[in-house]
């Protein structure tokens, strides 16, 4: 991952005596915020925890030198330095007057999206949930980036407090060739969605902390209108979500129903049963756990009608080691389409051919005889972009092949080998298995070779 965090530009804002000790620093890289409080000592904040930065506390003088240097604070008592995403928060006496000073460090942080960008290409709107503080307006600014830049998209981002690309009618460049609206006072929220889609025709739409029933209905009826949605809110899980009312609209809302006396008794429930409401604005959800770990439901309406049913759905779990090698397992099972261990392919997911006669079962595919061989792989319908992502990522493992006659696998898209009957006979005559993936997506495949070199 590359960092672009402009440290330098917020510690050229502080007290001498702050700027020296932190410029010194050996842990500047992990800093997280400044705290600086009337008449007490500078603290500094880093991933690895508090530390005190002098034995002189802070005075007048001290507040007075931060606020001079930076821009007007707003509203909400936010202020920033131009062209940074650096963000100084202030808290103010009952006379209004500042007396505290939280200088939070903005990082633009390159790559960190690496672990769902398959996700990013179905086309299918994204709630990211998490807790403060867990990097939620890190992801989506990468996002958007991602999306404006490689997949030359029209995307418009809904920045409420500045946060995603700095307070500066200039935005900072990590968001790449995405726009930026900014929002004058956050209640306007809802209105400055609907113009967006309104006057600048998106793709796209980017919004950071949805937080009202306003906002939530804004999503909905965007959403309706075709176009992307990709939203972060406040919340561990999707069961938040759910006991949200204000937010419950995002995942379909809730309302209770009653059924026949047959159907509570099919069921094992009561008469008046919760049910979800309508489609959810948002088709997929992801919960980030923590930077290298997120929880991934891949259909929110079905995830949704399981935990209101008491039957808690499966979730894909998806952690990336320190090797930056992808790891992606199942967190539960449920009923027959769940799938318990992430040794066997979901079948939703992936088509399995041996010769073009299908396998059924997961578990048959321990009879194929391509373990612990070095994989030659013939690419079929598949991009360079993916192929070079493939061989990134398992070079040392793999061969890609442009001759038939020298692989011993064929990986493809489903509906182009369909169609393609001249190769399906050459791989029978040479006994070569052929595997199709129902879309262009680097995880797909990676969850297929996986098996093999397990």
């Amino acid at each position: 991952m590359n960092i672009d965090d402009d440290l330098e530009k917020l510690l050229n804002n502080l007290p001498f005596f702050i700027y020296q000790h932190l410029h010194n620093s050996l842990d500047k890289e992990k800093l997280i915020e400044i705290v600086l409080d009337l008449g007490r000592r500078p603290e500094a904040r880093f991933a690895t925890g508090p530390e005190y930065l002098s034995q002189k506390v802070i005075s007048w003088q001290d507040i007075e030198y931060v606020t001079k240097r930076v821009s007007k604070f707003s509203g909400e008592n936010r202020a920033g330095i131009e062209r940074t995403l650096h963000r100084i928060s202030c808290i103010r006496n009952r006379q209004f007057l500042i007396n505290g000073l939280t200088c939070r460090v903005g990082r633009a942080i390159f790559g960190t999206i690496s672990i769902i960008r398959d996700l990013l290409e179905s086309g299918k709107s994204i709630l990211i949930l998490g807790k403060p503080g867990v990097g939620k307006t890190t992801i989506i600014r990468e996002i958007a980036r991602i999306l404006s830049d490689e997949m030359a998209k029209r995307v418009i981002i809904i920045d409420t407090s500045n946060e995603i690309a700095g307070d500066s009618d200039v935005p900072h460049s990590g968001i790449g060739r995405a726009r930026r609206m900014q929002v004058p006072k956050t209640e306007l929220q809802h209105k400055i969605m609907f113009e967006a889609i309104e006057n600048h025709m998106p793709q796209v739409i980017v919004i950071d902390e949805i937080g009202t029933e306003l906002e939530a209905l804004a999503a909905r009826t965007i959403a309706e209108k075709g176009v992307q949605l990709v939203g972060t809110t406040h919340g561990n899980c999707l069961e938040n979500l759910i006991k949200n009312p204000s937010l419950s609209d995002l995942v379909g809302g809730i309302q209770y129903v009653t059924i026949s006396d047959e159907e509570a008794k099919r069921r094992g429930t009561q008469k008046s049963i919760l049910e979800r409401k309508s489609y959810p604005a948002f088709q997929l959800a992801i919960e980030v756990n923590n930077v290298n770990s997120w929880t991934i439901h891949e259909n929110v309406e079905n995830s949704i009608d399981l935990i209101l049913r008491g039957n808690y759905n499966i979730s894909q779990i998806r952690n990336i080691k320190r090797n930056e090698k992808l790891i992606i397992s199942y967190k539960k099972s449920q009923k027959d389409f769940l799938i318990k261990n992430s040794r066997f392919l979901n079948k939703e997911m992936i088509s399995i051919h041996r010769n073009w006669f299908e396998i059924d079962k997961p578990k048959s595919l321990g009879s194929l005889t391509l373990k612990n061989t070095t994989l030659i792989i013939y690419p079929y319908s598949l991009s360079k972009n993916l192929v070079r992502e493939i061989l990134i990522k398992l070079g040392d493992k793999i061969i890609i092949t442009t001759q038939i006659k020298q692989a011993n696998l064929i990986i493809g898209l489903k509906k182009h080998l369909r169609q393609n009957f001249r190769l399906k006979n050459l791989a029978n005559k040479r006994n070569i298995p052929i595997y199709t993936i129902s879309q262009r997506s680097i995880y797909q495949i990676m969850r297929l070779l996986q098996f093999f070199s397990s």
